[in-house]
């Protein structure tokens, strides 16, 4: 890897009359994010120029997203994203991305969050961002059976619903602790987590605690449903897919694409190349690559 090698490869080819835009995506997709912040420096010491100005004055569209997305750090991407998501919040896949990636940041996202959302929704999400929970693997079998049994009582078994015990376990419990929890869920409700989920809680509150019970379990089948659900039917949700394909890329793609395939019968590329076109879904598929 020479950071001073890709840089002129990318300045030839935005140079000039025209952009060749399969250089710059064969350029930018075989290197990582780490790799193309060293070019991203690199270009402004030895050529003088911006390089995320010259993408966007040669650039536009979703293919213009993804490729400032790539150039993105993964953590401000993150954020960037989170921020958006808040401003609009009509969106329930933004909001489930929120759910998603909140635990992973401090409580500075605390005050965005006040002052945009509202009542039991807010609660998940001042919860998640404090990233108070435990991280650890460690089952307690007792512990396991009394929130199983608490979620029952604070739902299920009573005339309306107690959701700050709902909040309170599945926004602070271990992964690990989660899981046999829900299994002990299943025995005692006869019925399972989401599906109580579903029938106690709607909107907002329950879209955010249904992602957080889909992280829990299988994140990568997550992120599978999440670019299905953004690609099927008529019109695509490029928000996102640019998203989680930007983000994931270099965490768990490869696992997505075999959830996906397992879980819709066609694999995550197909399903791409049906749906997108010219340089947008070259660099997509690049991207799927993993």
């Amino acid at each position: 890897f020479s950071a001073e090698q890709e840089a002129q490869a990318l300045r030839k080819a935005m140079k000039g009359f025209g952009t060749d835009e399969d250089a710059i995506i064969e350029t930018l997709t075989k290197l990582n994010v780490s790799q193309r912040q060293q070019v991203l420096i690199t270009y402004k010491s030895t050529i003088g120029r911006d390089l995320i100005d010259d993408l966007k004055s040669e650039l536009s569209g979703n293919f213009e997203r993804v490729i400032i997305g790539m150039m993105t750090p993964t953590t401000l991407y993150d954020v960037h994203e989170l921020r958006r998501a808040m401003k609009v919040q009509k969106s329930s896949f933004c909001l489930s991305y929120v759910c998603v990636l909140l635990p992973e940041y401090g409580c500075t996202l605390e005050e965005d969050i006040v002052s945009d959302t509202s009542s039991k929704f807010r609660r998940v999400l001042v919860s998640l961002s404090t990233g108070n929970r435990d991280e650890g693997t460690y089952v307690d079998e007792a512990l396991a059976q009394q929130d199983a049994q608490c979620l029952y009582e604070a739902g299920e078994q009573r005339w309306g619903t107690d959701e700050a015990q709902f909040i309170a376990i599945l926004c602070t419990r271990n992964r690990y602790h989660l899981l046999r929890v829900f299994d002990a869920y299943r025995g005692i409700a006869g019925k399972d987590i989401t599906d109580s989920i579903k029938s106690e809680m709607s909107g907002d509150l329950e879209d955010a605690l249904l992602a957080v019970v889909k992280c829990v379990r299988n994140k990568p089948a997550y992120f599978a449903e999440r670019l299905y659900k953004s690609m099927k039917g008529l019109g695509t949700d490029d928000n996102t897919l640019i998203r989680v394909m930007v983000s994931r890329s270099e965490i768990d793609m490869l696992d997505i694409r075999r959830e996906f395939v397992t879980m819709y019968g066609k694999s995550l590329y197909s399903f791409i190349k049906g749906d997108c076109s010219g340089d947008y879904r070259k660099v997509l598929l690049r991207l799927c690559g993993g």
